[in-house]
């Protein structure tokens, strides 16, 4: 079964090819990877984003995605999870090798089963096809900006060091530390932990959570649920029983740092 966005880019796309574009100079957004192996869906997708300002390059399969990947580092990959060979989870595994990179995925499928694993393989965002082009061009923008940003409020005071319950967080070098140990996090999990550092002790909806942290005013709720799980599981000592980011039912989830005087 075809899956074609609403409507086609109009006009030529002369950057969106199989192989590495011309380079665009200064006035690039940034390079985007389009991994599909549905010839239609990768076309409409690759002229969008280059009318949009980005330089893309395309892959129809997993391995292919892999070299280029290797070759020429994107600043964000649209990972499709019905590939030949290799699905879409295996070739964000094997992405993250690297190092971190932003990833939305692509599925044709809507269980929530598939979203939760696309999220916990660690990507950023997905998409169900399907959708609207110039919504996932909203979405790359989005996913770029914040992992770009160091941290999703602006100005002096979001690039201090955050500190409590043994955590070290510094916006400015991304990194993050738990008594000293540096601390794993993709680019979404180190936005939450810093959003919750820097609003102890306050009860966040996730539809806050997903407006403050991810940008968006709309989106499966369910993105937020399993971000705040995998980051119980790097920071908790039991996150079947959470002591820093707690639920509170009928409400949301809360930051409590004991060591700033926060409730424990």
């Amino acid at each position: 079964m075809q899956y074609v966005p609403f409507e086609p880019a109009p006009g030529p796309a002369p950057h969106a090819a199989h192989g590495p574009g011309p380079v665009r100079g200064s006035d690039s957004r940034g390079r985007i990877l389009v991994v599909d192996d549905d010839p239609t869906v990768a076309e409409v997708l690759a002229g969008y984003l280059d009318r949009a300002g980005y330089d893309v390059e395309r892959a129809g399969d997993g391995p292919g995605a892999l070299k280029r990947f290797a070759v020429n580092r994107p600043d964000l990959v649209v990972l499709d999870l019905m590939l030949p060979g290799m699905n879409g989870f295996e070739v964000c595994r094997r992405m993250r090798t690297y190092g971190p990179v932003p990833v939305i995925m692509l599925t044709a499928r809507g269980d929530e089963e598939d979203r939760v694993l696309g999220l916990e393989t660690g990507a950023d965002d997905y998409v169900t096809k399907p959708f609207s082009p110039r919504e996932l061009v909203l979405r790359v923008a989005s996913v770029l900006r914040r992992s770009r940003s160091g941290a999703p409020e602006q100005g002096g005071a979001a690039m201090r060091t955050l500190t409590g319950a043994g955590l070290s967080l510094a916006p400015g070098a991304r990194s993050v530390t738990l008594d000293g140990r540096v601390l794993a996090l993709t680019l979404r999990e180190f936005d939450l932990l810093s959003f919750f550092l820097r609003h102890p002790g306050r009860a966040f909806a996730r539809e806050e959570l997903m407006r403050e942290v991810w940008g968006w005013d709309f989106g499966d709720l369910s993105t937020v649920t399993v971000h705040v799980r995998r980051l119980r599981g790097k920071i908790e000592t039991d996150p079947a029983n959470p002591r820093l980011i707690r639920t509170v039912w009928g409400v949301g989830y809360r930051c409590d740092l004991p060591d700033a005087g926060e409730p424990s």
